[in-house]
């Protein structure tokens, strides 16, 4: 782990306030002068005599109607609720703090701003009277539904935190608050605010929250927080995992990530394992490299990954960063350490050197992969079968697809539709479709482009009824034809000389509402002019121009 920490080393290159309001009747514009001051300690003697007077008679246990007797001249403000509240902040006033809020939530022309909310919500938190602390946040955050400020709740809590000698914990149940609200997005902006202030949240919290979001349509955002706590140094515990677990499942990518790490660590991994390193696997496709080695760093120096799977993710970082000489470093450096190479890593290699046109290195890694018992998988493959493609090699590609099928194995739809294109270029597109054929019977999955060249080949040969077969099994396979199988087949009987036909499918296409291109109109009105019926092709041309395309076709 020391080494692998070391080349981790090597490539990681105050409280907001809010104001107190006053009544209306203390915002009097007076000169600075001795009268204005004894006016406004007059004023506040009244007021403290009244604060005095309600916090006595709720101690005295009191009922609501006598208090409202009592209390009915009084003018109820902002600043003599607050002042209640403080002054029965300590736990053994706080059901009567809780008493009074609801109480003069009752008075007449007063309505309880977010800040007396505040104050009443930590006054229950640190008496632990969570049932009551919990419906009133669930209260406020309704209600600032309508606020435009985002983080006025949370803000108003934190201006009147030290004043009630609160706890953190009231920040913990404000996230839960959120969570069992759904306010998913707010509820994570909410936690990092809170961060930046100071205030960490329980683990408790993380997981309630991911919670929530899992059981969502939001699984993205499930991987932010949890990439997040791990940042904030919060460590998942069995609860945590299993609802990682849960998302991939439901994003359906666990099966993507479990065969990953089969071709990394050779045998099944820890639920742990399988999350961290998808984690990792999905900051570093996101091209977040730093993010991700820093991450690694921490997650080994917890142990919380395994040394051959890190190894693995930084060469994976090194090719992602372009940087091909120090991923063998890496690698090599593995092997000192006594670590086996593994097919996840001659992969990566394998794709470099085809990327850049060295098939013979690519040759050569597959050999040696091969040689020492580690079994190639179809991305492997793929790469191969693309590569030669791209470099004229179709003999040498179409053996690695029949290498696959020896295997049991299927190539992609990227890698096949590379050697299809080729093909057909070539005009081998007899071998191409009986290919397709054979992969059709061991379950392969074409799609609009396989199409679409197989149509173009069969289409510069002439053989339009080939043509046609493919369109009626892509029609048959429920595969819906896009812009691309629909150019390609137009193209195609313009070319056979059966225009009619042509228009035919341009009339479908329309009826499917999509929309014809330039390329298409394009080649039917050169097809019109070549046979002479310039009618026809003044037709298209002004229905083409119509709809604000311009001839131009490739």
């Amino acid at each position: 782990m020391a080494k692998v920490m070391l080349i981790l080393h090597r490539i990681i290159p105050s409280l907001v306030s809010n104001p107190v309001k006053h009544s209306s009747s203390l915002c009097v514009h007076i000169p600075q002068s001795f009268v204005a001051k004894f006016i406004h300690s007059d004023i506040k003697a009244e007021c403290d005599t009244v604060v005095n007077s309600i916090c006595g008679s709720f101690r005295r246990g009191w009922n609501w109607d006598r208090l409202t007797q009592k209390f009915d001249s009084v003018q109820l403000n902002d600043l003599i609720v607050e002042k209640v509240l403080l002054e029965l902040k300590e736990p053994n006033d706080a059901k009567r703090a809780l008493a009074f809020f609801h109480w003069s939530a009752q008075r007449k022309n007063f309505e309880h701003g977010i800040q007396s909310y505040s104050i009443t919500i930590h006054i229950l938190v640190r008496a632990r009277l969570l049932i009551d602390a919990r419906a009133l946040l669930e209260s406020i955050l309704k209600k600032s539904v309508e606020n435009s400020l985002r983080f006025s709740v949370v803000d108003s809590l934190l201006s009147s935190y030290r004043i009630t000698a609160s706890t953190p914990f009231v920040f913990d149940l404000l996230i839960q608050a959120y969570a069992k609200l759904r306010m998913f997005e707010i509820s994570f902006d909410v936690c990092r605010h809170l961060e930046e202030h100071g205030f960490s949240l329980s683990l408790v919290s993380y997981n309630t929250l991911i919670h929530v979001v899992q059981k969502s349509d939001k699984v993205p955002l499930v991987w932010k927080i949890y990439e997040h706590m791990l940042q904030k140094r919060t460590y998942p515990n069995e609860v945590t995992i299993r609802t990682m677990i849960s998302a991939l499942c439901k994003e359906g990518q666990l099966q993507k990530y479990v065969e990953i790490l089969d071709q990394v660590h050779g045998k099944r991994c820890y639920p742990s394992v399988i999350v961290n390193t998808t984690l990792i696997l999905r900051i570093l496709e996101e091209r977040r490299i730093e993010d991700g080695m820093v991450l690694l760093k921490r997650m080994l120096q917890k142990n919380m990954i395994l040394d051959t799977i890190a190894y693995s993710l930084i060469v994976l970082a090194k090719i992602k960063l372009g940087n091909l000489e120090s991923a063998y470093e890496v690698y090599e450096e593995m092997l000192k350490r006594g670590f086996q190479g593994n097919p996840f890593i001659y992969t990566l290699f394998i794709g470099v050197h085809c990327k850049e046109g060295r098939l013979e290195e690519a040759r050569c890694l597959m050999q040696e992969m091969e040689s020492m018992d580690l079994k190639p998988y179809g991305k492997s493959f793929d790469l191969l079968i693309e590569g030669c493609a791209k470099a004229g090699n179709l003999e040498e590609s179409v053996r690695y697809c029949e290498k696959m099928l020896e295997r049991r194995l299927v190539p992609s739809c990227w890698a096949f539709n590379e050697m299809v294109g080729k093909l057909c270029e070539k005009g081998d597109v007899e071998q191409a479709n009986a290919t397709l054929t054979i992969l059709l019977d061991k379950g392969f999955l074409p799609n609009e482009v396989t199409y679409s060249h197989l149509i173009k080949g069969y289409g510069k040969n002439g053989e339009i009824n080939e043509v046609l077969k493919l369109y009626y099994e892509i029609e048959y396979r429920s595969l819906s034809p896009g812009l691309s199988v629909y150019t390609s087949l137009i193209k195609s009987l313009c070319l056979c000389g059966k225009l009619e036909e042509a228009e035919k499918y341009l009339r479908i296409m329309k009826e499917r509402s999509l929309v014809p291109t330039m390329c298409i109109y394009d080649t039917l009105i050169a097809s019109y002019s070549k046979r002479g019926d310039r009618t026809k092709a003044l037709h298209l041309q002004n229905e083409m121009i119509s709809q604000g395309l311009k001839p131009s076709c490739s």
